[in-house]
């Protein structure tokens, strides 16, 4: 358990470091605006097809499920705007007083504070949001309803699209941000050289079994609660294999691999904390980065156990 709270910790003070936030940064750029110009010009078809399904729905499962994701939307827009309001009006005192090495720090550590602001109000009030927008449902005729939430599932679409990219390049690019950390703090040890074709047979094989489960599962996006739980364990499982498939190539030789089954309670509790990274805005981003570094730190405490 030591091993477990002691690589969290570092896994979230890493991704503070400026060389691993400058490429989180420029990963998640490029990745969102490649799913932007995508996004633009498969939109008909995300509406068509969001349209379609939403179809084979009744009204009051429609109108319930559309309350939830406006409110979703409202939050995640309300933490947006509040980090952009106080960067807009306060950025001169802010750039005055935070050096430029820790300003993106501090604008990571904003947006967390601002969505954990938002977080406590709708914990409180999140059930007077979700009838409000329950009674302006009821005042719309279905197809406007339809219209709306088919537009909301396409945004979406496109943001889990965004995530499992940032997550399967990061993956990609797990061996240079490794050595990097392994240089660092454990520059006496050896790592092993990765085998780049058989770790790439298994990002293609986990991507492939989320993009199957994902689809089967979609219709129970639209049950409350339901919804929350089948996202997580998607996005729990394709973590894991991915940070253990990543780690272990470059830290346990292949015959050790079986009996990291010992420890899978602990790399469950990396996946869970990664995931929740996916539930914030822009901090998805850094998701993966995270849980790259903080899988390796635990492997790199108990490979000698192995």
């Amino acid at each position: 358990m030591y091993n477990l709270a002691e690589s969290i910790i570092f896994g979230f003070r890493e991704i503070f470091n400026y060389r691993v936030m400058k490429i989180a940064l420029s990963v998640g750029l490029v990745i969102t605006a490649l799913w932007a110009v995508i996004g633009y010009f498969i939109w008909d078809g995300l509406i068509a097809f969001s349209a379609s399904f939403l179809d084979l729905l009744p009204f009051s499962m429609l109108r319930e499920n559309g309350a939830l994701i406006l409110s979703s939307f409202l939050w995640f827009s309300l933490v947006l705007i509040t980090f952009a309001l106080i960067l807009f009006f306060f950025s001169n005192k802010i750039l005055e007083k935070v050096s430029k090495e820790k300003y993106n720090l501090f604008s990571i550590l904003l947006i967390f504070a601002s969505a954990l602001v938002w977080s406590i109000i709708w914990f409180f009030k999140g059930e007077y949001f979700h009838l409000e927008f329950l009674k302006l449902l009821n005042l719309l005729p279905f197809e406007t309803v339809e219209v709306g939430i088919s537009y909301l599932l396409g945004i979406y679409f496109i943001y889990i699209a965004i995530t499992v990219t940032t997550l399967i390049t990061t993956s990609f690019l797990s061996e240079m941000l490794l050595k990097g950390v392994h240089k660092n703090y454990f520059p006496y040890d050896d790592l092993l050289k990765e085998d780049e074709v058989a770790t790439s047979k298994i990002r293609v094989k986990d991507i492939t079994i989320y993009m199957v489960v994902s689809i089967f599962t979609f219709p129970l996006l639209f049950i409350p609660i339901l919804n929350f739980v089948i996202q997580l364990i998607l996005w729990v499982w394709i973590i894991k294999d991915t940070l253990i498939n990543d780690s272990s190539a470059l830290l346990i030789p292949r015959d050790k691999r079986e009996s990291l089954s010992v420890h899978k309670f602990d790399f469950m509790v990396i996946s869970v904390v990664t995931s929740l990274f996916n539930f914030l805005p822009l901090f998805n981003v850094f998701g993966p980065f995270f849980g790259e570094i903080a899988m390796f730190h635990y492997l790199k405490q108990i490979e000698k156990e192995l």
